[in-house]
């Protein structure tokens, strides 16, 4: 089985996610650090986003991988170095980029083959798995995602104002939604759930619900 949850930058979907995997037994795949891994590559190598050619050499080259909450480029754990602030700017401009895009759809579905896995992202439910047996699309007003950003940083030491997440934040939103590869929109079949005045574990719970009923009513058609 696959879960699907897409929504907008700090609406939740990685912390729910997590959750959601220990209690489900599921593989959690972070599509997000993926592209975030890129970028801090793209960073390291200081390529220009406008060479293509210099980043489809990064693409071939990367080997991303997952072990427990931590992220490895090429054997080299980046789990904190892809959350500092620089990576956060450039991310969302790095995952339109087509190619790359294109590079990370193919080795998500490869990921998700054969396997209960649980992915969140942005085009989850509408590209990477059309086909997903549950689709959440979990979402919360800019303002408090900013909010929960903010604190974020601020727990990692991290050094930003709210106004620049606030301001980050709408800027992802902006394209994310607009973006011509994968953009962010609601699946026809997705399940909306508003985190602003829920907590994660509520949200937990809430997701859960559907996943579990979603199963009874595959296990009632055999």
């Amino acid at each position: 089985m696959v879960i699907a949850i897409d929504g907008p930058a700090g609406s939740g979907k990685g912390t729910v996610t997590e959750l959601l995997a220990k209690d489900l037994n599921f593989t959690k795949i972070d599509t997000g650090a993926m592209y975030r891994a890129i970028t801090w590559e793209v960073i390291q190598k200081k390529v220009s986003l406008e060479n293509i050619e210099k980043i489809k050499e990064i693409l071939c080259d990367s080997k991303i991988e997952f072990q427990k909450e931590s992220v490895f480029l090429n054997q080299r754990e980046i789990t904190n170095e892809i959350r500092t602030k620089e990576v956060s700017n450039l991310v969302s401009q790095v995952s339109h980029i087509p190619e790359v895009r294109n590079a990370m759809v193919e080795l998500q579905r490869k990921m998700g083959k054969n396997a209960n896995v649980i992915m969140e992202g942005r085009d989850i439910g509408t590209n990477v798995f059309p086909n997903a047996e549950v689709k959440i699309y979990l979402d919360a007003s800019p303002e408090e995602r900013a909010r929960r950003r903010y604190e974020q940083n601020l727990e990692k030491g991290i050094s930003t104002t709210y106004e620049e997440v606030l301001e980050n934040v709408k800027f992802r939103d902006y394209n994310d939604k607009t973006s011509n590869v994968g953009p962010l929109k609601i699946a026809e079949d997705a399940v909306i759930v508003d985190s602003t005045n829920l907590t994660i574990e509520e949200v937990v719970e809430t997701i859960k619900k559907i996943v579990e009923k979603k199963v009874k009513k595959e296990n009632a058609k055999c």
